[in-house]
């Protein structure tokens, strides 16, 4: 007799006719290199031989112990031998599975003695009814609220894989005996949301038997108990307040989870008689599965594979007729509530996962068709009917040497493959072998003759030519293996051929030949030599800084403001073109105004000739002497562009010497970002702005500050030659609105990152690319995701200034990605979508204030009407005219393609998607009279096909909705973006951009 006085962990195991394995689930336990343990095994109501069997193996070892109950299931005999346990551990054992050898021995330590409830897991294996292993399955990692989500979406532990505390069990109230199903699932959800930690063990110690039959439940009951599981998971969720469901915080949403387990289920019967509308009805609500398509493609391929218990995914290829009608059955169901082009994302994924098992395996799913491919003995493959998407893996021996995935037009003649392998795999076209044939060598004569001036132009440029000869000769070489490889008309080539021959003669004449440069303004400015050169080079237009604009009438108003009564002798110096000249005038006696450029004193003669007490004269001031005995002198905005302190102490020297005692100096400058990094202030190059202006001035012997105009974009203040009161400091506001040349150049709030010190010691492989729709207050509530408030996106244009961003446009973005090169600085790309009349009125203002430029997708077909596609919302929004991407294409906005009529790419056939796509670039190509490079896919909806047509379409670059940044391993046609949500609170954008927490406003 074996005996376990007190055992270290107990296993509850119900017992229901189950005379045939129950003797090698328990001999499981007593092989077990761990001793203690105690099995408490429940008869639950059995016709068969069961209890008999039982006592005859208990009988012989006391740490088995026994017990009856009438048939009540599985989760009522267990918590009968929950009651009966006398371990601190339970593991629930079902009596026809079993245990490795060392499954205690691995679990106990990383469940037992812990302040905190730990559920240790391990992974298991099932194991067909002929005694086949089938491939381990591991769970998931369940650490911190991970568990929770996980497991309210689905049961991620195999109920016998589990060693947990009997205090939570007992705490919990046991397993819920109203479950037939699911009750495990159950049971592991209410231990993650009481605060148990779930510990993997990297074991696979557990082995489930698929006996014959056992997947004969009643399907209902497993929907409807996993609708019950999902509800309370919800309710849970709520009641701790954890994120809400969706995919961007990965919490699935319970009709996603209940959809899940039907689908699985479904899969998992393969029962052609099992009523799937039936089950469906029994689902509170079917979701769209849009963005879930890997996902269910997974689910349904484990179903299908736990009933035909394949020894490898890609069995499932020998069984195609056995599951595919069960397949197509559900991915119909959920086509019907989702998206449009769900069904051919879950199809294209389920090929792929069953192709990416072996690639040497050929088949056709739905519409897509896989074909592996022998480079050393090409033949010709046949066009599935249905097939529009291909899939080809090609090998050279047992060498993979690339795949080449999209869209399917025709036959796989010889010289369609051999076309795949040289253009769509990088490296394969090297294990192609060249034909020694005449024809060959006629086909390479002829190519050669062809590229004659190539030739001539490496024999007469200098340079490295060997490398340049090297080239040209592969693609001679390679254009006549192409072209005496055979081909017939009905071969992909020959077929999209006659589609694009056709499309041509349809379409509008593509734009041909964009504008040259013109060649004046290209060459820019001649170089300026010398001081008065640079003010005579800026004084050659007037009024260069806009003196009339209400930033500058504002601050002439304050600058006058601090005029004392009385002044006989005044000194304007840097007077320009006399503006504030003849505003002072009247205040003194007499006034003398002078500037480095005769061009501007010429300017200021003509505005200030009715004046007589005004003497305008040329002068530097750096350099020559002020006239003496000045009761004001007034020096504004020109003290920063000395170049170092030392000349600016020298030019305040001479002020404060030029000043009668008693006399006044005024100085009106701005806040400038380098001189005072921790306010608002102007990103110029000076050296110094009014911060460092203020502290020289005031460091002059006799100087003394006497009263400020202080506002957030720039300072004005008084000086006296002489003792003062206490000083007087006014805070006031600038004039708004601010010109576009000016704005541009302030960066707003505290301090940030220059974007020239970014450039220089930053670089990065992600470039973030934000999409935004409408920048508008109204519109519909249930578009509110797709809408920003001007207010927030002022806000977040200037954090992006502020933290050192520079956009970046689709063509600039494409060539960078290209390069495989780190990129310097901080790049970004703002993207907007559909092209709404309030990104004229609203955006475009906003990113010029800001010195940003933006990529506006355009509805080709619906220019100057409405958003229609929102109509089911509420009133659609206006869009742009063609006039008003004109004008705005000429202040530099860039604009690409979103389609001519909205509709997702993935909703439409191969020859209709290209011709659509040619159609959007052409017109817009003869609207905008520039080339047209990028496209931006409606709803961010793309598969298999879409980046091969856009770039047969003639596009260089694509954007999808995908949230990430654009790296430089990232699919040019398939670029992500991240959304820019209407609904998130402010602080969520530096999140977004990956600075959490750095100040926004």
């Amino acid at each position: 007799m074996v005996t376990a006085a007190a055992p270290d962990i107990s296993f509850l195991i119900p017992a229901f006719n189950a005379g045939e394995t129950l003797a090698e689930c328990l001999a499981s336990l007593q092989r077990q290199t761990r001793s203690n343990w105690q099995a408490v095994v429940v008869d639950d109501g059995s016709t068969d031989g069961t209890w008999e069997r039982l006592e005859e193996i208990a009988s012989a070892d006391d740490r088995i112990i026994r017990a009856r109950q009438p048939n009540a299931g599985a989760a009522a005999a267990r918590n009968h031998a929950a009651r009966l346990a006398a371990a601190p551990l339970l593991c629930m054992l079902d009596a026809d599975d079993w245990l490795d050898p060392t499954f205690i021995e691995h679990m106990l330590p990383v469940a037992e003695d812990q302040c905190t409830p730990v559920i240790a897991h391990c992974a298991y294996r099932r194991v067909a009814p002929d005694g086949r292993l089938m491939r381990v399955e591991r769970p998931p990692i369940l650490t911190g609220d991970i568990a929770k989500r996980e497991l309210s979406s689905f049961c991620a532990i195999a109920i016998h894989t589990a060693v947990f505390p009997r205090s939570l069990f007992e705490r919990l109230g046991g397993m819920d005996e109203s479950l037939q199903t699911c009750e495990d699932w159950d049971l592991w959800l209410r231990m993650a949301f009481a605060g148990a930690e779930f510990r993997r063990v990297d074991e696979c110690l557990a082995f489930y038997r698929m006996k014959a039959g056992s997947l004969s439940g009643d399907p209902a009951k497993m929907v409807r108990d996993a609708i019950y599981v999902t509800t309370k998971a919800q309710t849970l969720r709520v009641q701790q307040g954890l994120t809400a469901e969706g995919p961007e915080t990965n919490w699935i949403a319970p009709a996603v989870s209940q959809l899940r387990m039907l689908a699985w289920v479904v899969a998992s019967k393969l029962d052609p008689a099992l009523d799937v509308a039936a089950l469906a009805a029994l689902l509170p609500e079917i979701p769209d599965a849009a963005g879930y398509e890997s996902f269910f493609a997974g689910v349904i391929l484990h179903g299908v594979q736990t009933n035909l218990l394949p020894d490898r995914a890609d069995d499932l290829i020998d069984a195609l007729d056995e599951w595919q009608p069960t397949f197509f059955l559900l991915v119909q169901l959920i086509q019907h509530h989702s998206f449009p082009g769900t069904d051919r994302k879950i199809i294209e994924a389920a090929a792929w996962e069953i192709s990416a098992a072996n690639f040497l395996r050929s088949f056709t799913l739905g519409n897509v068709q896989v074909a592996s491919v022998e480079i050393g003995t090409l033949s010709r493959i046949a066009k599935a009917k249905q097939a529009d998407t291909l899939v080809m893996h090609g090998f050279s021996g047992a060498e993979h040497i690339g795949s080449f995935v999209g869209p399917f037009w025709g036959d796989l003649s010889i010289r369609a493959q051999i076309r795949l392998f040289m253009h769509e795999m990088q490296g394969a076209a090297t294990h192609l072998q060249t034909p020694h044939t005449l024809a060959y060598c006629s086909f390479w004569t002829r190519e050669a003759l062809r590229s004659y001036r190539a030739f001539g132009g490496l024999i007469i440029r200098n340079g490295r030519r060997r490398g340049r000869l090297d080239r040209l000769m592969v693609r001679i070489a390679r254009s006549a293996v192409l072209a005496c490889a055979p081909g017939d008309k009905q071969d992909n080539d020959t077929q999209l051929s006659n589609i694009l021959r056709n499309l041509e003669r349809r379409l509008i004449p593509a734009f041909r030949n964009p504008p040259g440069p013109q060649s004046d303004k290209s060459k820019g400015a001649a170089p300026v030599r010398s001081e008065e050169e640079y003010w005579e080079h800026i004084f050659e237009r007037p009024d260069p800084w806009n003196y009339v604009s209400v930033y500058e009438q504002v601050k002439y108003a304050q600058t006058l403001s601090l005029i004392p009564q009385g002044i006989e002798k005044a000194l304007e110096l840097a007077c320009a073109e006399g503006i504030f000249t003849e505003k002072l005038a009247p205040r003194v006696g007499r006034m003398t105004a002078t500037d480095i450029s005769q061009r501007a004193i010429d300017r200021a003669v003509e505005r200030c000739r009715d004046l007589d007490n005004v003497e305008l004269c040329v002068l530097d001031f750096v350099r020559q002497d002020l006239p003496p005995e000045q009761d004001l002198i007034v020096c504004s905005e020109v003290l920063y562009y000395m170049k170092d302190e030392e000349m600016l102490a020298a030019v305040c020297a001479k002020m404060a010497a030029a000043l009668e005692p008693g006399g006044h100096l005024i100085t009106a400058h701005a806040h400038i970002r380098r001189d005072e990094p921790s306010r608002t202030g102007f990103d110029w190059g000076n050296p110094f702005g009014v911060g460092t202006i203020r502290r020289v001035l005031a460091a002059q012997a006799g100087l003394v500050l006497e009263e400020t105009i202080d506002t957030e974009l720039y300072a004005i203040h008084r000086f006296r030659k002489g003792a003062v009161a206490d000083p007087v400091l006014r805070v006031e506001q600038h004039g708004t609105p601010l010109d576009a040349d000016v704005a541009k150049h302030v960066i707003w709030g505290p301090a940030g990152v220059e974007r020239e010190a970014a450039w220089t010691s930053e670089v990065t492989t992600a470039i973030p690319v934000l999409m935004y729709h409408r920048i508008a207050e109204e519109g519909p509530a249930a578009l509110q995701r797709f809408r920003t408030p001007p207010v927030i996106f002022r806000k977040q244009m200037q954090f992006l200034r502020r933290q050192g961003y520079y956009a970046v446009t689709a063509q600039t973005l494409a060539s960078l990605l290209r390069t495989g090169k780190p990129i310097q600085g901080r790049p970004v790309m703002l993207t907007f979508d559909d092209a709404y009349l309030d990104f004229l009125v609203n955006a475009y203002p906003i990113l010029t204030e800001n010195d940003f430029t933006a990529e506006v997708f355009v509805v080709s077909d619906k220019v100057g009407g409405r958003s229609d596609w929102d109509s089911t919302h509420g009133e659609p929004a206006e869009l742009m005219s063609w006039a008003d991407i004109q004008a705005l294409h000429q202040k530099g906005i860039s604009f690409g393609s979103h389609l001519a009529s909205h509709t997702p790419a993935t909703a439409i056939d191969n020859e209709a998607l290209l011709a659509e796509a040619i159609l959007s670039r052409n017109v817009l190509q003869s609207r905008l009279g520039s080339a047209v490079d990028s496209i931006a896919l409606p709803y961010g909806a793309t598969d298999f096909r879409v980046p091969g047509i856009l770039a047969l379409a003639g596009y260089g670059v694509g954007f999808t909705t995908r949230p990430a940044k654009a790296t430089l391993s990232d699919n040019l046609f398939a670029l992500p973006r991240l959304e820019v949500r209407g609904d998130r609170p402010l602080d969520a954008f530096p999140e977004l951009m990956g600075l959490t927490g750095a100040f926004i406003g």
